[in-house]
């Protein structure tokens, strides 16, 4: 499988369990909260700051682990007619850069194909089209979300397979 972009600081990836529901949280506050431009918003919103972990139960959450096994990022991908729409995708900002939500996207991909899954959708934060487009997503559109409009993208997996 061809994957775009080079990854770095190579981590463990598992399916998360009930007991990741803490760690996870925590990550994903804290990736939130990251960017300084979207830091206003969500703390006027902080609902939005809790990770519901519902997906944990059904096997849709995969996590990135260390050597010493801390949770350093998370990614969900949720299944939609025939695709594949990727719900998070946030890294412990400590382990931002150092090819976490690479791997996280790689693992992602690998399982889509094996599930016969040929296109993973994703409504992306205007800040992380860079990293969307490095890794072989491609601009699909604008979807209206709770805070505004956002880039839709697609990667296709037959394309990613090649």
């Amino acid at each position: 499988m061809r994957f775009y972009g080079v990854v770095v600081g190579v981590v463990a990836v598992r399916t998360a369990v009930a007991a990741d529901l803490d760690a996870i949280r925590e990550v994903f506050r804290a990736a939130s909260l990251s960017n300084a431009e979207d830091r206003a918003v969500l703390l006027a919103h902080p609902e939005v700051l809790v990770w519901p972990g519902t997906t944990i139960a059904q096997g849709l959450t995969r996590v990135a682990v260390d050597d010493d096994g801390a949770i350093v990022g998370f990614a969900t991908a949720v299944p939609v007619d025939r695709e594949w729409e990727l719900e998070d995708l946030f890294v412990q900002p400590g382990r931002m850069r150092q090819g976490v939500a690479r791997r996280l996207v790689q693992d992602m991909l690998i399982l889509a194909a094996r599930s016969g899954v040929r296109t993973v959708r994703v409504s992306a934060n205007p800040h992380a089209i860079a990293f969307y487009t490095t890794v072989g997503f491609v601009p699909d559109g604008t979807a209206q979300t709770r805070f505004g409009p956002a880039p839709r993208m697609r990667l296709d997996v037959i394309d990613a397979s090649r």
